[in-house]
């Protein structure tokens, strides 16, 4: 790619940053504690009560999967996701996808010791959709539920849903909920007050704090049904510098960092023996939207020009080397089969160079916009700005609140030409990325792009579920040159040495987290 000099230095820098940063080698390993207690932290607050019919972000995730369960998990320690027993033993789904009988586990009690039956999944699933919040759609279309006994229940469904079992499977999917503490505590919300400090869940530990801003922890919950946590206590305390939570896990004061480590640490960790590393598969990615309302980009093909100018091997070796790849794909990685969805977008700035020959001088100024919690995305950012400035192009790069982003969803105004963000899906089925991305009125659709042929397709495949059909959407996505999907990402996390069993206690769905019961010493 020809360079000027100025840009060429930026790049050079940038590359030195993301190559640099202070050196987190310890001499030796840090000894395990004999206290049992497990120190984790977050790096910024969860941002919404652990209650799992409100929480809908992040890191959060790591209290509401290890507090509660649904009749379905994806199941942890594979790289691909897969649908497992939980609550739920086994299940038989009928052919036209609107009912599903399943058989529930007899030895599960609620953390007050209230035991788990059939009866508790009406209620469940009644209060999600009174809480009424961002999963409350995963049972939106149900239509009835009826037991049989204490131990089995059917679900029947207003329309057919081929991903149905995939939404009880989702980290972010229906939790089994006591019903008579619901009702003791519902108050005037359903109980979203109470579940701001408490849970009602079956999972293997309860919350014991959770202190917005400053600090939560949860104890292993004894009669807990399947695996025991070695861990008798969690403690996890807000940490909003990243510098500081490197030096605590350096001390041996943190067992493992999970989340937002910058390319700078990771690359240390990578060479640092007293410490174990781990690049874990997720649905992960990063995206580049493009704004269609804005500047030279009213037209697909103009998108697209803009979109080759980018050169991603640059920016993958800078920004992602060891935890992830180039994406191949429209889709987060381990949602579609080799060979489907296919993205290409190949480096080429021929046409936009050109095109910026003809540009008026207003319409030659693009910012970059990223989440101002996004140290990843504050150097792809930039790395973007170096690569398109010898083309003729002044690029701003600029940070937004998260909030001010996914406010976009609702009115645009105030978006920038560019948006870097980091997404994954709700659950598996390639649907649950494509109506929430491509549909016109979906929640990450931050920049309000469409195309009346994808509308029509995701129609049709909510109802078939047909892999094909979804293949067709994501090389139409690509096509539009407003979703460009730049790595998909893996869940880059450290450890001490002697914390055991990290893969398989990871879960491809559920960034950020671990289920903490299969976690021990050794």
């Amino acid at each position: 790619m020809r360079m000027t000099k100025a840009a060429a230095a930026v790049v050079a820098t940038l590359a030195l940053a993301a190559c640099g940063g202070k050196s987190t080698t310890t001499s030796t390993p840090n000894p395990a504690p004999g206290d049992k207690v497990l120190h984790l932290s977050f790096m910024d607050d969860p941002g919404q009560p652990p209650d799992p019919d409100v929480y809908y972000a992040g890191q959060g995730l790591l209290l509401t999967t290890n507090l509660y369960e649904g009749l379905l998990h994806y199941a942890p320690g594979t790289a691909e996701p897969k649908v497992a027993p939980l609550l739920a033993t086994s299940w038989t789904a009928a052919k036209d996808s609107k009912t599903f009988t399943f058989q529930l586990r007899k030895d599960v009690v609620f953390h007050d010791g209230t035991p788990f039956t059939a009866a508790a999944v009406k209620p469940s699933f009644d209060r999600r959709l009174s809480v009424n919040q961002g999963p409350a759609y995963m049972v939106a279309d149900v239509a009835s539920v009826t037991t049989s006994g204490d131990y089995q229940v059917t679900i029947t469904l207003k329309n057919p849903n081929p991903f149905f079992l995939d939404y009880l499977a989702s980290p972010y999917g229906p939790r089994m909920m006591n019903p008579a503490l619901l009702k003791a505590n519902a108050g005037k919300d359903f109980g979203q007050t109470y579940l701001q400090t408490h849970d009602v869940g079956t999972g293997p530990f309860t919350l014991t704090d959770a202190k917005v801003g400053s600090h939560y922890a949860m104890a292993a919950f004894d009669k807990y049904w399947g695996t025991k946590s070695y861990f008798t206590t969690v403690d996890i305390p807000v940490e909003t510098d990243m510098s500081t939570t490197e030096l605590l896990l350096n001390k041996g004061q943190l067992a493992v960092i999970l989340h937002e480590l910058p390319q700078s640490a990771v690359r240390s960790y990578l060479n640092d023996k007293s410490l174990r590393s781990y690049s874990l598969p997720t649905m992960m990615s990063n995206f580049l939207y493009v704004n269609p309302a804005l500047s030279f980009l009213k037209t697909a093909e103009n998108r697209v020009a803009l979109e080759k100018a980018i050169d991603i091997d640059q920016i993958f070796q800078q920004a992602y080397l060891g935890r992830g790849k180039k994406a191949d794909q429209a889709y987060p990685a381990h949602m579609m089969a080799e060979g489907m969805a296919t993205q290409s977008v190949a480096h080429d700035p021929s046409a936009l160079q050109k095109l910026v020959t003809s540009l008026p001088a207003d319409q030659k100024t693009i910012t970059v916009g990223y989440d101002s919690q996004s140290v990843d995305n504050q150097l792809v950012a930039n790395l973007i700005s170096a690569q398109l400035a010898p083309y003729g192009l002044t690029v701003k790069v600029q940070s937004y609140p998260t909030s001010q982003i996914f406010g976009w969803v609702g009115n645009p105004k105030g978006a920038p030409e560019l948006l870097l963000a980091l997404g994954w899906p709700d659950a598996a089925p390639p649907y649950t990325w494509a109506h929430i991305s491509f549909d016109p009125t979906g929640g990450l659709n931050y920049l309000h792009c469409s195309d009346p042929t994808i509308t029509r397709m995701l129609t049709e495949g909510a109802t078939t579920g047909s892999a094909d059909t979804f293949s067709q959407i994501g090389v139409a996505s690509v096509a539009t040159g407003c979703w460009y999907n730049l790595v998909d990402q893996d869940d880059f996390m450290v450890a001490q040495p002697w914390l055991k069993g990290v893969e398989a206690a990871h879960v491809v769905a559920a960034p950020n987290t671990l289920s903490l019961n299969l976690l021990s010493v050794g």
